[in-house]
């Protein structure tokens, strides 16, 4: 077993002790959530000593599975008030466990305003003074972390809003090419690494070595099955590496699903500016990179680089969420003021979905006009410079709606939605509702049997089978959180019988375990069960797992509502 990293904030003073049985066996969202549940007061301030920030590794993390590289993140959130796991790709995770360090965690909180960062490799941990570091965004103190420490370290920060401990405060992840392009997005975590006064995060694990296999020959075989898996599905192997993300786009608004100013329609008129082929032309024309992968493994390669109209580097990890936050649900047609929104958030540490719903909502507040992106910009940019309405729209949606007296705020436990809309793909619309974390498409993606028809169809328009449909994904999506699998590798799941059993199967070989299928569907529950029993000590009831007054209203062009009762949505999560 590995160990747990525990660094205490308020004294700059660290240990590392052996992982807990209680614990053994664990990583990723299952020991993120599972600690949160046993060590953080379910009723104390997200911005207090009591809350901890916590690091996980995913359990096939550092070793050679395919796309087995991502690290959650989790905290009770400042944004929902409840439990939240977030996740990202990036370099830290798999250095993280080339370490031996199943768990980082920072607790505690200082008395000063001073920040500190953390630097930790093969020889030991050093809590050092940030003061340069102050003030700056990812890109900056990015790039002096590389100059100092090296290309290739990973690195975990905060920008202005962390240091505003502001709701929609993101932690960035350095990309493989030392730019902030990956996220821990959702929920506000970057406030509470804000709170601890930490700014960065180095890790470090040159001459950590590689992990050891308990049985190299059929980890190696099962892997081989894995990767082949992913190259050859449709979705993994082929739309996902050509077009990104956003090769959603166009297919989310012909079913009439993409969510449009501020969730009136779910077709946007000029989709096709933003689309993900609009993207990749873009991309190909000026240089940029079309594909490239999120952290070291990853066979999807669905992440890019974009450039702008003079062929410089502009931003990167433009991803199909974003697109749609700052592009339909604001009615922002062009895509470089998009990107630039996109930049923005990378840069000041905030969650794209949250700050592109935020905007819409001030245009629906009249902050300022829809569609105006250069309004947009300028609104975004005062996060960066510590300006009152910066603070009032870095606090996500929720806030900025009620600060504005708006009545359509599109939020389930005040986290905005993402980019599908529940009247029209019913399946997601039961994960943002029941869903832990709050609105959260990544916690049960029921757009694959609602829309693109992988692990089955499931109608989109109707009731029928979408509770179904979210409680096997929440639960699947829980144990793949704890692998430290990217979720993209689902569509490979649904549609390969012995998807499932090669996953368990690296799993065996790296660990000397004797887990089956149902053995990895069952610590999916836990993992859920966790989360919603912190929540119900938080003070969560049924009735908080229901979408918004304003889902009651036709949606066009299939001019469906929201039509489950709490009653039925209560089911989900009832195992």
């Amino acid at each position: 077993m590995g160990k747990f990293l525990r660094i205490n904030t308020s004294d700059n003073s660290f240990t590392f002790e052996e992982t807990p049985e209680t614990y053994a066996g664990l990583g990723g969202r299952a020991l993120t959530s599972k600690m949160i549940l046993d060590e953080v007061p379910a009723t104390c301030h997200p911005l207090g000593k009591q809350n901890k920030l916590i690091f996980a590794p995913g359990i096939l993390s550092g070793s050679p599975a395919a796309d087995s590289g991502r690290m959650s993140a989790g905290a009770k959130s400042p944004l929902t008030g409840g439990i939240k796991e977030s996740n990202a790709g990036g370099l830290v995770s798999q250095k993280l466990a080339r370490l031996g360090i199943t768990a980082l965690v920072l607790e505690g909180k200082p008395t000063t305003d001073e920040y500190s960062m953390i630097v930790i490799n093969k020889d030991g941990v050093s809590i050092l003074p940030a003061k340069e570091l102050a003030g700056k965004g990812n890109y900056d103190v990015m790039e002096a972390l590389w100059d100092q420490y090296g290309k290739n370290v990973g690195v975990l920060s905060i920008g202005q809003a962390g240091e505003q401990c502001l709701k929609g405060a993101s932690i960035n992840q350095a990309d493989m090419n030392g730019r902030p392009g990956r996220a821990h997005g959702r929920g506000g975590l970057g406030a509470v690494m804000g709170s601890k006064k930490i700014k960065a995060i180095v890790v470090d694990d040159k001459g950590a070595g590689r992990l050891k296999m308990k049985d190299p020959e059929a980890f190696k075989a099962a892997n081989k099955r894995w990767v082949e898996m992913l190259r050859k599905h449709p979705v993994t192997g082929e739309g996902l590496p050509a077009l990104g993300t956003a090769v959603l786009v166009n297919v989310i608004n012909e079913s009439g699903t993409l969510p449009t100013q501020n969730f009136r329609s779910g077709r946007f008129d000029n989709a096709q500016d933003i689309s993900g082929e609009t993207m990749a032309d873009t991309i190909e024309s000026r240089g940029g990179i079309p594909s490239e992968a999120c952290h070291p493994g990853c066979v999807i390669k669905c992440s890019n680089v974009y450039h702008d109209k003079e062929g410089k580097y502009l931003t990167s990890g433009f991803e199909y969420e974003t697109i749609w936050a700052f592009g339909a649900h604001t009615m922002i047609k062009k895509l470089d003021d998009i990107a630039m929104l996109d930049r923005l958030c990378d840069d000041f540490g905030l969650d794209t979905i949250e700050m592109g719903v935020t905007i819409g909502v001030a245009m629906e507040g009249g902050m300022i006009p829809w569609g105006d992106g250069k309004a947009a910009v300028e609104l975004l940019s005062k996060i960066g410079t510590y300006e009152n309405e910066g603070k009032i729209i870095g606090n996500g949606a929720a806030f900025t709606g009620d600060a504005l007296g708006v009545d359509r705020i599109p939020v389930v436990k005040k986290q905005a939605l993402p980019a599908y809309d529940p009247r029209s793909c019913k399946g997601v619309g039961v994960t943002y509702a029941t869903t832990p974390m709050g609105a959260d498409h990544t916690a049960g993606y029921g757009v694959t049997a609602n829309i693109l028809g992988v692990g089955g169809t499931v109608d989109p328009l109707k009731k029928e089978g979408n509770i179904e449909l979210s409680q096997g994904l929440q639960i699947a999506t829980a144990a793949i959180d704890a692998a430290g699998l990217c979720l993209f590798v689902a569509f490979a799941v649904l549609d390969n019988e012995d998807g499932l059993p090669t996953i368990v199967e690296m799993l065996n070989a790296q660990h000397g375990l004797e887990l089956t299928p149902d053995d990895v569907l069952e610590l999916g529950k836990s993992i859920l069960n966790n989360e919603l029993e912190f929540n119900k000590k938080a003070g969560f009831t049924k009735v908080d797992d229901q979408l918004p007054e304003m889902f009651t209203e036709e949606f066009p062009p299939h001019n469906t509502k929201w039509d489950f009762s709490t009653e039925e949505l209560s089911k989900t999560l009832s195992f």
